[in-house]
C-alpha cells in the first residue's frame, strides 16, 4: 500500500503512462532542434503542456511558464535569477530544504533573511511576518503548504502584504498544486514554484516555473535553446532562454496527461476524497494511547498530509514495520524540513508522515490504522 504522496505520487494515471510512452516510441525527436516533422511534434507537445498548465493556473500567457526538472530548479531559478547581494527575504520556519538552502546560499552572498517563526500549529502569523518587512524587502518566499503536517498558509493575505511593501511573492506549491486551487491571478502570485509528479500525477523529472510578466528573471544555465544562435549570450526571451538544453518530453508529455486528468476528474472532488481519508484516519488515530497529530486542531485546515507520533515509540521503526510487516509505504523521519519539525517540536525524531493519493480507499485507510495498532503494540512489548 502505497501512502507517501506527498514524496511522489503513485500510481499515476494510465493516460499519463501512455503519454510518455507516446513520446519515446512515437515521436522520439527534440523540440525545437529541426524542422522536419518528429521535431515540430515534439514542439506542439511542450506547447500543449504549457498551455494546459496555464489553464489550470489561470495563467493569461503560456509563454510565461518554464518547465524545470522538479520544484526545486523551479524554486532555484526563482530565487538566483532575482535576488542580488542587498535584498531582503522573508520566509518562514515551515519551508522545506528546497527554499531554504538556497536561501542559506544567497544569505552567504549578501542576502539578508529573515525567517518568520510559525506557531505551534505551523501556520505563520501575518502581523508576524508584517513586522518582518524591512525597507529592502524583496521577496516573500514561502510553502503554500506545510510538506511535513499539511498547514495551509494565509496566502491571499500574505500576498496583499507582500505587494504592499512592494515586494515580490513567491510560491512552493509542491504540497498544494492538484490538492487546492493554485490561480496566480486570485492570489497575485509572482513566481510560482510547482513539482509535476505530484499532485499533477505526472513523472518524476518534471516541474514549471511561472514568472509573471513584470518580473525580470534572469538565466541561471547557459546553453543551446533552439533559438537566437548566433548570441554569445544567453537570450533572455521566454521561455526559450530559461530552458536551455534538451527538454525532457517524455516526461513533460506525461505532465500534460496528468494535469488534464487532474481537471476532468475534479479538483474539488480529488480534495474532498482525500479530505475524506485523512479525517479518517485521524480518528482511527486518536483511538490510539499516546498518539500525537501534528498541524492545525481542525483537521479541515490540514491539506493533502497527516504526521504523528506514537509516544515511546521511534518514527523510523514505525515505519520499518509497517514496510516489512504490511508493505505499507509511510514517510518518516524530518521530510527534508528540520525548521518545521523544531516548530511542531518533533525534533530530532521527526514524525510518520501519511499521505494518502487519488486511488486510495477507505477500507486501506482502515487496514493502515489497524497495522500501526500491531506495529505500535509489537514495538512496545519489545522495548
Amino acid at each position: 500500500m502505497y501512502l507517501d504522496n506527498a514524496a511522489t505520487s503513485f500510481p499515476k494515471p494510465e493516460c499519463v503512462y501512455e503519454a510518455v510512452l507516446h513520446a519515446m516510441r512515437d515521436v522520439g525527436a527534440s523540440p525545437g532542434r529541426g524542422g522536419y516533422r518528429r521535431s515540430l511534434e515534439a514542439g506542439r507537445i511542450l506547447f500543449k503542456t504549457r498551455e494546459a498548465a496555464a489553464g489550470f493556473f489561470s495563467i493569461s500567457d503560456s509563454s510565461r511558464i518554464i518547465f524545470t526538472h522538479n520544484a526545486t530548479g523551479a524554486i532555484n531559478l526563482a530565487l538566483h535569477g532575482t535576488l542580488t547581494a542587498g535584498d531582503h527575504v522573508i520566509t518562514t520556519s515551515m519551508e522545506h530544504n528546497s527554499l531554504l538552502r538556497p536561501l542559506y546560499e544567497l544569505r552567504n552572498r549578501g542576502v539578508d533573511l529573515t525567517i518568520v517563526p510559525a506557531g505551534p500549529d505551523g501556520v505563520v502569523s501575518i502581523a508576524d511576518v508584517s513586522r518582518a518587512v524591512q525597507q529592502n524587502t524583496r521577496m516573500i518566499a514561502l510553502s503554500h503548504v506545510s510538506n511535513v503536517c499539511g498547514a495551509a498558509q494565509p496566502i491571499q493575505q500574505l500576498s496583499e502584504l507582500c505587494h504592499s511593501a512592494g515586494a515580490l511573492f513567491l510560491l512552493d506549491a509542491a504540497q498544494s498544486a492538484g490538492h487546492i486551487p493554485v490561480d496566480v491571478q486570485r492570489f497575485a502570485i509572482d513566481l510560482l514554484a510547482v513539482p509535476g509528479h505530484k499532485g499533477l500525477l505526472g513523472p518524476g523529472g518534471t516541474g514549471i516555473l511561472y514568472a509573471a510578466p513584470h518580473v525580470r528573471l534572469k538565466p541561471v544555465i547557459q546553453g543551446g535553446t533552439g533559438t537566437n544562435s548566433t548570441a554569445e549570450e544567453q537570450p533572455l526571451v521566454m521561455p526559450d532562454g530559461f530552458e536551455a538544453g534538451t527538454h525532457n518530453l517524455p516526461g513533460i508529455a506525461g505532465l500534460c496527461a496528468g494535469i488534464e486528468f487532474v481537471r476532468d476528474r475534479g479538483l474539488a472532488a480529488i480534495h474532498t476524497h482525500e479530505q475524506s481519508l485523512l479525517s479518517q484516519m485521524e480518528q482511527n488515530l486518536k483511538n490510539i494511547p499516546g498518539i500525537t497529530i501534528y498541524g492545525p486542531a481542525d483537521g479541515a485546515e490540514r491539506c493533502s498530509v497527516l504526521s504523528f507520533t506514537a509516544s515511546g515509540v521511534d518514527p523510523s521503526q514505525l515505519a520499518l514495520e509497517l514496510d516489512h510487516g504490511f508493505d505499507i509505504a509511510v514517510r518518516a523521519g524530518l521530510q527534508c524540513a528540520p525548521p518545521a519539525h523544531r516548530t511542531l517540536g518533533t525534533l530530532p525524531a521527526g514524525t510518520v508522515r501519511v499521505s494518502p493519493g487519488w486511488l486510495t480507499t477507505s477500507e486501506e485507510i482502515a487496514f493502515f490504522s489497524d497495522a500501526v495498532v500491531q506495529c505500535i503494540t509489537k514495538i512496545r512489548r519489545s522495548a
